[in-house]
């Protein structure tokens, strides 16, 4: 926990020190900002947040952008952005969360409280500022995201929010296939403890999560907490929502996301790119160029400043390939596979060996035997580590296919695709298996080489409790673009133990994969 605490300390340490630093954007209006003001604001329950201002050194009412922090940052986190923005015009107000930092209170995980404070922090931006009281968005990285996102449903002052790397279901990221998040879950526990002041709700729905009790009660919890439950609510009042996250991101996944965007009816915009939680608008943070603050600003002109800049017109779903630099624009989700492509699973000729992935009609018949509660080489990386680094060196989490164990994990192979493989979007898997009334699976599919050697495409965890001997399951596997290269396969693997996550397999259990079963393939 110390060397948590070390790290998360640097990072902030170097985003405060290039944020200082940061010249002005060359794309902006070269508007020399103010000096940052650090003050304070008073919420309405008495508790004091911490905050600072910067402001354009030019006169007249101005549109507005007010930052909420990340989960265990403080306000310092956007002043290189906020520089940047009082460059181009804008009054920018950033503050603490309650419960982090030198801001009182205690961590209430975007309650009532904290989204109440968005509108005390706004109220006291108009009394204080020069901002235009009609010309306000909110935006955020991660914690700061989820709360942005839950405000706009309850003060329609709010014009256009920045949700970045954040969540819009808390009980999908904390229950997302009926399975605990256990390294998610505790990674920012810790944090909260070190960086911060849990309040007593919290460490109760903490602890409750970790000992597997109380699920209505922490999902109920869950449920006040995600911006879908408020989705009537910020329809109605249409703030322009502009959305950022990774594929890989294995705290607030992207698929709710995608769900959240399709549902929505005012402005709006998608944006997926390779990488883990929150590193894909890391550098911005430290003043340097990104194309998600790029995007971001663009937005913001557009729906807080009221500049007619086109964003409006191009296309609203963005996705950045993890195998190349090629950027896509969709006019919407339903666009972004064009198709479907359907791999039946058929079991393996002999035993323990390996099945195919092939695009015939899905059969009703057995397919491998394996025996429960053990891991095998088939895994989703380290959390925040291995898909932040794919986001650097374009190396995703890999295995050698022949090490997976056969006694323990399922594994099926396509054929070889001549010309490669545009995957575009979420595969589903529909897999029947016949066990004890609990388990887990865990799915994964990957891209192997002539060498049989898999790249890690995308993944997901299923659990099951109080079935029958035989369970029919619909997993969705996280959304991605990925070009499998021409010559290789796509291989299938489906264990039940991950380090990620908690399962409720009982070790030594027989699992009979069962059909018909199949993958269905979104493509290009």
């Amino acid at each position: 926990m110390r060397r948590l605490g070390v790290i998360v300390s640097s990072l902030l340490a170097l985003v405060i020190g290039a944020a200082l630093v940061a010249p002005l954007d060359p794309a902006g209006a070269g508007t020399l900002p103010t000096a940052p003001r650090f003050t304070q604001i008073t919420a309405r329950d008495g508790v004091v947040l911490r905050a600072n201002v910067v402001e354009p050194a030019t006169a007249g009412p101005k549109p507005g952008v007010v930052f909420v922090n990340s989960w265990g940052f403080n306000d310092a986190e956007y002043l290189a952005q906020a520089n940047a923005l009082a460059a181009r015009g804008y009054v920018v107000l950033s503050y603490t969360t309650r419960g982090f930092g030198l801001s009182g209170g205690t961590v209430q995980v975007a309650g009532p409280q904290d989204i109440a404070d968005v509108s005390d922090a706004m109220d006291w931006m108009i009394a204080n500022t020069s901002v235009d009281p009609a010309r306000i968005g909110v935006a955020g990285v991660s914690y700061g995201a989820g709360i942005g996102l839950i405000a706009a449903g309850h003060d329609p002052r709010i014009r256009a929010v920045l949700a970045l790397s954040g969540w819009t279901d808390l009980v999908e990221s904390l229950y997302g296939g009926q399975t605990r998040r256990l390294q998610a879950v505790g990674f920012l526990g810790g944090i909260a403890e070190l960086g911060g002041r849990p309040s007593p709700e919290l460490r109760q729905m903490l602890a409750d999560y970790f000992a597997n009790r109380n699920i209505a009660g922490v999902k109920a919890w869950g449920r006040v907490r995600g911006a879908s439950t408020y989705l009537g609510a910020i329809n109605r009042n249409r703030p322009a929502i502009f959305l950022a996250n990774a594929y890989g991101d294995s705290i607030f996944g992207p698929n709710q996301l995608v769900d959240f965007y399709g549902r929505l009816t005012g402005p709006k915009r998608l944006e997926l790119a390779p990488g883990d939680h929150a590193v894909a608008e890391l550098t911005g943070l430290a003043g340097l160029p990104n194309h998600v603050w790029t995007d971001a600003g663009r937005w913001l002109d557009r729906y807080v400043a009221g500049t007619a800049n086109g964003i409006d017109r191009e296309n609203p779903v963005v996705l950045r390939s993890r195998t190349s630099a090629a950027v896509e624009g969709y006019r919407d989700w339903a666009a972004v596979g064009r198709r479907s492509t359907r791999y039946a699973l058929a079991p393996a000729a002999l035993p323990l060996g390996t099945g195919t992935l092939g695009t015939g009609r899905p059969r009703n018949a057995a397919g491998p035997a394996i025996t429960t509660g053990v891991d095998t080489t088939a895994d989703a990386g380290v959390l925040m580590l291995s898909n932040g680094l794919e986001a650097l060196d374009g190396v995703p989490p890999l295995v050698s296919l022949r090490t997976v164990s056969r006694l323990h994990a399922g594994v099926w192979t396509s054929a070889r695709f001549p010309a490669g493989a545009a995957v575009r979007g979420i595969a589903h898997l529909r897999l029947r298996a016949r066990q004890q009334p609990a388990g887990t699976v865990v799915a994964y599919l990957y891209d192997v080489d002539a060498l049989g050697t898999g790249r890690l495409v995308t993944h997901a965890p299923m659990t099951w409790t109080g079935a029958g001997r035989e369970v029919s399951l619909d997993v969705a596997l996280p959304a991605t673009s990925y070009d499998v290269p021409a010559g290789h396969r796509l291989a299938l693997v489906v264990d039940t133990v991950d380090p990620l996550y908690a399962d409720a397999g009982r070790l030594g259990a027989p699992l009979t994969f069962a059909g018909p079963s199949w993958l269905d393939l979104p493509v290009r």
